[in-house]
């Protein structure tokens, strides 16, 4: 499948999958948050190490989607709050957005540099090409990039350190 692609929401889902820490971890929930702004440059060659990809999220774009486990449902205040803090901790004003720039690309792994937060460090992303969809995903632990996961009731409900990130897109014919 050679060729350029631009890709963004209407390809795919990218999605962020949080988990709870703490004495207190069962009155939260597992987060799944959903990356509703996108954009994805997609350079396609063979051999398929000259390949590229090139992934700009819009932060203040993320929704929350689902909330699993807690001693309560996830309401919609509860979405608008965690909405509210998840903005505040990531500071969308001054970090509108989260970069992701390939360096190497090869048999069921990308190579690349992952921004937050004005943040750079590399991550070796899992993917797998299956006919024209492209899935995979990587585990990203918030302190590598100078985020502290959030935390409620003086500590006893935190937000886990690693989240796992997972994308499915579907290349265009």
């Amino acid at each position: 499948m050679q060729g350029t692609y631009e890709l963004g929401p209407d390809d795919g889902r990218l999605l962020v999958r949080t988990g709870r820490s703490g004495l207190g971890r069962r009155a939260g929930h597992d987060l799944t948050i959903e990356a509703t702004r996108w954009s994805a440059a997609v350079e396609a060659r063979e051999p398929l190490d000259a390949s590229s990809v090139e992934v700009t999220v819009e932060v203040d774009a993320l929704e929350v989607r689902e909330g699993t486990g807690g001693a309560l449902p996830l309401s919609d205040h509860d979405r608008t709050e965690i909405g509210k803090n998840l903005r505040k901790i990531l500071d969308t004003g001054r970090h509108p957005r989260i970069t992701f720039s390939s360096t190497a690309i090869g048999d069921d792994v990308i190579e690349g540099d992952l921004t937050i937060m004005g943040r750079t460090n590399p991550v070796r992303i899992g993917a797998a090409l299956d006919g024209d969809r492209v899935r995979g995903g990587v585990t990203v632990t918030q302190s590598r990039w100078g985020i502290k996961p959030y935390s409620a009731f003086f500590g006893a409900l935190r937000l886990a350190d690693d989240v796992e990130i997972e994308f499915d897109v579907r290349l265009p014919a």
